[in-house]
């Protein structure tokens, strides 16, 4: 029951909403890391569209501090416990790539989790995944900006292996998800790169969720700040989706939601005869 939103995947596109319980992080940060606001923020995504929630208790932004285990939980736990019983039936997912964090969220009421480190930074993440049978979405990262000729193959390389990884543990193929890590060790160039080449990663066959919303790559082509780029968003939302993204993972929901809406629209209408 927990994952009939994924049969919903390849008939339109789904909004995941970004809940950030965290103090710093870099749109957002401190807005709602109290289970309170957290809760109203979560009502109003919901409101607006928001299909998905995910939340996080790290922040991942590049220089950011990272925080405990026992630190992470007391963030977010309580939020979804909160959820749990002012957002039901909206799936919650788990912004972790630490094993006992995910294994608690999946305890209270999550029923996804979202690593950013492609099941590579905890084994123990990847094996609680498997025996909660539940989705993951195995994201790109490196710890490092080393990329060959064609960096674009070499994610599509490393997101091989954290498939592999997940396999190998147990996790069947249906509940498996891949982003490309727009942002995470990646240049603008790069970010760009893997945007216009983006269905070549949505060939690998697994749904491709896209977290492009109010990255650094846009403000940069932009030059603004980052309350002053949801067009800029918005233009990634549609190409991501023109080009094989199935999950849309935004802070500005209701925008977004319609474009994709928009989007869905147009390249679902096949017929020639008017």
């Amino acid at each position: 029951m927990m994952n009939q939103w994924l049969a919903e995947i390849g008939r339109r596109t789904l909004i995941m909403g970004i809940l950030n319980v965290t103090p710093d992080s870099f749109s957002d940060g401190g807005q709602y890391n109290s289970v309170d606001r957290a809760v109203a923020h979560a009502k109003r995504l919901v409101a607006e569209g928001a299909d998905l929630l995910d939340i996080g208790g790290e922040s991942t932004r590049p220089g950011a501090t990272p925080v405990s285990e026992d630190e992470e939980i007391e963030r977010v736990i309580p939020v979804i416990r909160a959820l749990q019983a002012e957002c039901k039936g909206i799936p919650l997912s788990i912004d972790t790539y630490k094993g006992e964090v995910a294994r608690q969220a999946l305890d209270a009421g999550a029923a996804m989790v979202n690593d950013i480190w492609g099941g590579k930074a905890d084994p123990t993440l990847l094996q609680i995944v498997a025996e909660r049978r539940v989705p993951i979405i195995l994201m790109h990262n490196r710890p490092n900006m080393e990329y060959g000729a064609d960096p674009v193959a070499d994610v599509i390389s490393d997101l091989r292996a954290s498939i592999k990884l997940a396999s190998d543990a147990g996790i069947h193929r249906k509940h498996i998800l891949i982003d490309p890590g727009i942002g995470f060790a990646k240049n603008r160039e790069l970010n760009l790169l893997l945007m216009n080449r983006l269905a070549d990663l949505a060939e690998l066959g697994y749904p491709v969720v896209l977290g492009t919303s109010r990255k650094r790559f846009i403000r940069e082509v932009l030059a603004a700040d980052v309350d002053q780029v949801l067009g800029g968003t918005i233009a990634t939302t549609v190409l991501g989706i023109e080009r094989g993204a199935s999950i849309m993972r935004v802070h500005d929901v209701a925008e977004n939601a319609k474009a994709a809406k928009m989007t869905d629209a147009i390249l679902q209408t096949k017929t020639t005869g008017f």
